[in-house]
């Protein structure tokens, strides 16, 4: 009698696919200003009001009358304003964006084979 085990025989193909895919998108915004005022007011006033006066009255003994009046008057006014503005500035903007998009796809094809032996024993 004879003894006789089949082993496994298996044959196929194997598929796989790979794919990975990386994406960045990013911006960067920037703003700067920078401003600077200079004011300045100025006023002045000057009143200036001068007033003289002088009479003079003289009789002499034989009734002869002398009379002599004398009046001055000085009015000054004046008025000054000053306003002085200034401004200086800078403003500045920048944007920028980036994106980038990485694909990456790899198809893995391989076929096999196995198989186990067959042993046979004899009695």
């Amino acid at each position: 009698m004879s003894d006789y085990d089949f082993g496994h025989v298996e044959t196929g193909e194997n598929h796989e696919a790979l794919d990975q895919l990386h994406q960045v998108d990013a911006s960067e915004n920037n703003y700067d200003s920078q401003f600077g005022v200079y004011e300045q007011d100025h006023a002045s006033a000057e009143s200036t009001s001068f007033d003289q006066g002088h009479h003079v009255s003289y009789t002499d003994p034989s009734g002869v009358q002398y009379e002599e009046s004398d009046y001055t008057s000085y009015d000054h006014s004046a008025a000054e304003t000053d306003h002085v503005f200034a401004a200086e500035g800078s403003e500045s903007a920048s944007s920028s964006e980036f994106h980038e998009l990485e694909a990456l796809q790899a198809r893995l094809d391989s076929a096999f084979a196995s198989s186990t032996q067959i042993s046979g024993v004899s009695a």
